[in-house]
């Protein structure tokens, strides 16, 4: 830990561990990857079907919300990954690049080098895809990208009442377009899941100019005459300094990359003071710009027990356990959310509704349980328009951060919410699902008009686990970092994760990180002159 490295990256997950390895190819640069949480030795991990038991605090941050103030006051249940691989260890698995728009807007942002046409090389790069190849597809990349294998009766059936309404068929959603319906692309294979941990760490691991240190959580960054020189680790009540001879990267995702700069004094001076921070760099964007799709969900029973309800509990998880062992194969091996739809909603010119189904109950998230069994329809409006803000409690650095994503604080995420919901409907109303189905248990068939639904939606919106923007990329008086991923102001230190995200991707957000990753590697390199 004494030791001066070249590079120290800070986070060991969706984009730090494509850092560790990407840095480490050059055997003539020593990096040293930080992880606050622990080694991904958590067999829930690794187990597609395990998902659900990844919310203890050992693999998850287990953040919530401010309460939100167009949510009835809620605190909403946001969690991230605290291990190797980060959220990429405890997501659904589901591989979405999201829109050719999305990063063509970043680009006439003023974000030189972000366009579609010059990100896609960095998405194949990754990429190894069996069935999909060139134009849009890589193969021989780390990533595993796979089909789905045996999709869940509800799926299947969700898919086909898509098609039902009118929706073309997609068999790839990260093509020429996403508009349609059809199944995830996911990164599991063969009865595994394949974080960045499994798919870029372990192949680097036996590096000897390569060293990955867990349970280590940086506190603060070190700043001496407008440079990062290091970072300080806390090590029990003790402080540890790490120094770095190249540049500091933080790696640490969208809450706690802009809470470590407000830490190390790089923020927003006045609101700094106020929290008992001395700041060292004014740079008034840190921590602004938050936003996140908010997740509107419906809830139905269903006539026969046909979904993964109560497969969690015994018997049933000691039966797929022990299938899962033998095989790899069976419930514990499936992702769980499947089939999916990419809809155009009322005055959009492009896919802005996202819809898929969870054949099984998951409410708020997975933190209420209701009466009954049966299956989840979930859905987000892709563009949304309100943005909050993470902020510091105080000085100390195991505060709680304050975040709030502001959710519905613009009337379009209010009215598209409401679009969600009954596009939600017309699909279950379709032949292939409508008899599956004994009645819809929330919001419930007698909530019809928008004042009833959107009382539901205060109720039990949740996160859909995207939230980008809080260090921003660009060159305004907000943005954080340049298009190379430096700080403003700050020499020496980079941020490399989807915090740099201008405006948030039309979709999930786990691959878009992993190229942001492999674009500030590039950048990282060429800058060494590696």
């Amino acid at each position: 830990m004494s030791a001066t490295w070249d590079y120290i990256i800070v986070g060991g997950g969706s984009a730090g561990c494509v850092l560790a390895n990407r840095l480490s190819e050059n055997s003539d640069v020593r990096v040293l990857l930080l992880e606050a949480g622990s080694r991904d030795w958590n067999p829930f991990i690794h187990i597609p079907g395990g998902l659900g038991k990844l919310f203890g605090p050992s693999v998850n941050w287990r953040f919530h919300t401010k309460p939100q103030k167009h949510l009835d006051n809620r605190e909403v249940w946001y969690p991230q990954g605290k291990t190797l691989g980060g959220s990429s260890s405890i997501n659904a698995m589901i591989y979405i690049r999201c829109q050719k728009e999305d990063y063509d807007n970043w680009a006439a942002l003023g974000n030189d080098g972000w366009s579609y046409d010059e990100v896609l090389p960095y998405f194949r790069k990754s990429e190894d895809n069996p069935r999909l190849g060139e134009p849009f597809h890589g193969k021989g990349g780390p990533l595993w990208i796979s089909d789905q294998v045996a999709p869940h009766r509800i799926s299947r059936a969700f898919v086909a009442a898509n098609r039902e309404l009118g929706l073309p068929a997609n068999d790839d959603f990260n093509g020429e377009t996403m508009h349609g319906t059809g199944f995830y692309q996911v990164n599991c294979r063969d009865g595994l899941r394949r974080s960045t941990s499994v798919s870029f760490l372990r192949p680097a691991r036996n590096r000897e100019n390569l060293t990955v240190l867990t349970g280590r959580r940086v506190t603060r960054v070190l700043v001496e005459r407008s440079r990062a020189t290091g970072v300080e680790v806390a090590a029990g009540r003790d402080r540890e300094t790490c120094r770095a001879s190249k540049e500091v990267i933080l790696a640490s995702g969208a809450i706690n990359s802009p809470r470590l700069l407000m830490l190390s004094g790089i923020g927003d001076a006045a609101r700094l003071r106020a929290v008992g921070v001395t700041p060292v760099h004014d740079l008034p964007g840190v921590g602004r710009n938050l936003h996140d799709h908010l997740n509107v969900n419906v809830h139905v029973q269903t006539r026969e027990r046909i979904s993964y309800d109560g497969h969690d509990r015994m018997p049933w998880a000691a039966i797929h356990g022990a299938r899962w062992l033998l095989t790899r194969k069976g419930p514990a091996a499936a992702v769980i959310v499947e089939g999916a739809s990419f809809h155009i909603g009322e005055g959009a010119d492009r896919p802005d509704l996202q819809i898929h189904v969870a054949p099984a109950t998951v409410v708020r998230g997975g933190q209420t349980t209701i009466d009954g069994f049966g299956f989840t329809v979930n859905s987000t409006f892709l563009r949304p328009r309100s943005r909050g803000e993470v902020t510091l409690r105080g000085p100390d650095p195991l505060d709680e951060p304050v975040i709030d994503p502001n959710y519905l604080g613009h009337d379009t995420d209010k009215a598209k919410a409401l679009e969600s919901l009954r596009m939600i409907r017309r699909i279950l109303a379709q032949p292939a699902m409508r008899d599956l189905i004994a009645h819809e248990r929330l919001p419930g068939k007698d909530e019809r008009s928008d004042e009833a639904l959107m009382r539901y939606v205060r109720q039990y919106a949740c996160c859909d686990y995207h939230p980008v923007g809080t260090c921003k990329m660009g060159r305004d008086e907000r943005s954080v970092v340049d298009a190379r991923l430096r700080v403003h102001g700050i020499d020496g230190l980079r941020v490399i994760d989807s915090s740099i995200m201008p405006v948030l991707t039309s979709g999930n957000t786990n691959a878009p990180t992993i190229m942001i990753g492999e674009r500030g590697a590039d950048m990282v390199r060429e800058a060494g002159g590696l």
